[in-house]
C-alpha cells in the first residue's frame, strides 16, 4: 500500500530515538510476556489433561495380578497355598497347550488375563472338557466360551449375599466383591442351564452355565482370588469352591502374545465407528475449503492509498521503538547512515547510485571532509563505521550525521 506522508528530516530520527528511550510500563511488559508465553502454557496444560485422562484409563490391575506365585496384594499365592493344603494340585500354565484338550471334568481350568488369548488358544479351550472359570473375561472371549452370558455393566458395591442355589456360593455365603463386572444370562443363547448369583444393580457378579460335559463359570471380580481381600467375608471360601472343587487345578496365566495376534485384536482404525471416520473426513474437507477461500489470489500486488494520512514522525517513532525493543542498534545505525548518504550524494554532485556503492565510499568520504570541518577519519567512521556499542553511541552518531549534512548544505 502507498503511504501518504511528508518527508522526514534527519533530525526526526534522532528525536524519535531519543523519545523511545523511555521504557514501557510494567503493565505493558507483563502483557507482552503473557502473550509470548500463553501458547507454551496452553501446550503444557493440554499435556497435563492428556496425562490425567491416560492415568484414568489405565487398567487397575498390573501384569502380575492373579499370579499364583506372587505374594503381592494383587497376587494369588495365598489361595494357591490353601488349595494345595486341601489336596488340590495346582499347576501354573503360561500358555495354552494343546494337551489341555485331554483334561476331563475332574480338572478345573482357571483362565485369567483373557485379553492375552489368541484365536488358536480359544479353539483349544472350546475343545477341552475341563471345567472353566473365566475371571473378568473380555467381551470377545465371553461370546466365544460362554455365548449365553452377556456383560451388562459394572458395580462398586460392598458385601453381597449369594441369592442363588449354587453350592459353591451358598457354602461361601456373603462375599465382598468390591469392584466387579455384572453379567446377565441370555436364555435365548444358552447352551445349558444357568445359575446367576450375587445379583443386584441390574446384573450378577457370578454366573455358571452347565454344559453337557463341563461347567463354565464367569466371575466378574478378582476379590475372591487375590491375597489382599482373601480374608474378607466369604471370599476365601468362594475362591476355593470355584478354583479347587476337584483334585487338579490348572491356573492359566498366558504370556503377552505377539502384537496383532490377540483374540479379537483390531487396529485403531477398525475400532473407530463409521460416524467418527465420517466426521473427520468432513472436518478435513471443511479445512481445505476454508484454506482455498482464505488463500491469497495469484497476481501482481495492487497498490492503494491509505484511507488516512499518517504523519512521518509517527512512522519514524514506531520504527525506532521496534529497533529499541529488539536492541537492533546495528540496523538503526545502518538506516541512519544510508539515509544520510542518500541526502549527501546529490549535494556533492555525485550520482545517486554512489550512495550504496562500496567502491565509491572513499570518494564520498573525501568529498564530505573537503566541505566540512571534520577530518576524513571522523567522516568515514560516521558514514561507514562499526555498530554503536550502546544507545548513547547511537545518539552521538545521529548528532555527527546531522552536523555533516548541515555543513555540506551551507558550504
Amino acid at each position: 500500500m502507498v503511504m501518504q506522508a511528508p518527508p522526514a528530516g534527519p533530525g526526526a530520527g534522532a528525536g524519535a530515538a531519543a523519545g523511545s528511550a523511555a521504557g514501557p510500563s510494567a503493565r505493558q511488559v507483563a502483557g507482552r510476556r503473557w502473550r509470548a508465553s500463553r501458547g507454551i502454557l496452553a501446550a503444557l496444560l493440554a499435556m497435563v489433561v492428556i496425562a490425567v485422562i491416560l492415568a484414568a484409563l489405565r487398567p487397575a490391575s498390573s501384569a502380575g495380578t492373579l499370579d499364583p506365585a506372587s505374594p503381592k496384594p494383587d497376587g494369588s499365592r495365598a489361595l494357591a497355598a490353601i488349595l494345595a493344603q486341601n489336596g488340590t494340585r495346582v499347576d501354573v500354565a503360561r500358555n495354552v497347550d494343546p494337551s489341555m484338550v485331554r483334561h476331563g471334568p475332574g480338572t478345573t481350568l482357571v483362565v485369567t488375563h483373557t485379553e492375552r488369548l489368541t484365536d488358536a488358544d480359544l479353539t483349544i479351550l472350546r475343545s477341552t472338557q475341563a471345567n472353566l472359570v473365566l475371571v473378568q473375561p473380555t467381551s470377545y472371549v465371553l461370546s466365544d466360551l460362554a455365548p449365553g452370558i452377556d456383560l451388562v455393566g459394572n458395580s462398586f458395591s460392598g458385601v453381597d449375599a449369594p441369592g442363588c442355589a449354587l453350592q459353591a456360593a451358598t457354602l461361601a455365603g456373603p462375599v465382598s466383591f468390591n469392584e466387579s463386572f455384572l453379567y446377565e444370562p441370555d436364555p435365548s443363547g444358552a447352551r445349558g442351564g444357568m445359575v446367576a448369583c450375587y445379583t443386584g444393580e441390574g446384573g450378577a457378579r457370578l454366573v455358571q452355565a452347565q454344559e453337557p460335559t463341563r461347567t463354565v463359570t464367569v466371575l466378574g471380580s478378582t476379590a475372591p482370588l487375590v491375597n489382599e481381600s482373601l480374608d474378607e467375608e466369604g471370599n476365601a471360601a468362594l475362591g476355593m469352591n470355584l478354583a479347587g472343587p476337584g483334585a487338579h487345578t490348572v491356573w492359566l496365566m498366558p504370556d503377552l502374545p505377539e502384537p496383532g495376534t490377540a483374540a479379537g485384536g483390531k487396529s485403531l482404525t477398525d475400532l473407530l465407528p463409521f460416524g467418527v471416520k465420517l466426521f473427520f473426513l468432513e472436518l478435513l474437507v471443511a479445512v481445505l475449503l476454508v484454506a482455498l477461500w482464505r488463500a491469497r489470489r495469484l497476481g501482481p500486488v495492487v497498490a492503494e492509498a491509505l484511507p488516512v494520512v499518517v504523519r512521518s514522525a509517527e512512522t519514524v517513532e514506531g520504527r525506532a521503538r521496534l529497533y529499541r525493543a529488539s536492541r537492533a542498534r546495528d540496523r538503526a545505525a545502518d538506516a541512519l547512515r544510508a539515509g544520510a548518504r542518500e541526502r549527501l550524494v546529490p549535494l556533492l554532485g555525485l550520482p545517486r547510485s554512489a550512495a550504496q556503492d562500496p567502491a565509491a565510499a572513499q570518494q564520498i568520504v573525501s568529498a564530505v571532509a573537503g566541505r566540512t570541518s571534520h577530518p576524513e577519519a571522523v567522516v568515514g567512521g560516521a558514514l561507514y563505521g562499526p555498530e554503536p556499542v550502546d544507545d548513547a553511541g547511537l545518539l552521538a552518531l545521529t548528532d555527527v550525521l546531522d552536523d555533516l549534512e548541515r555543513q555540506v548544505r551551507q558550504s
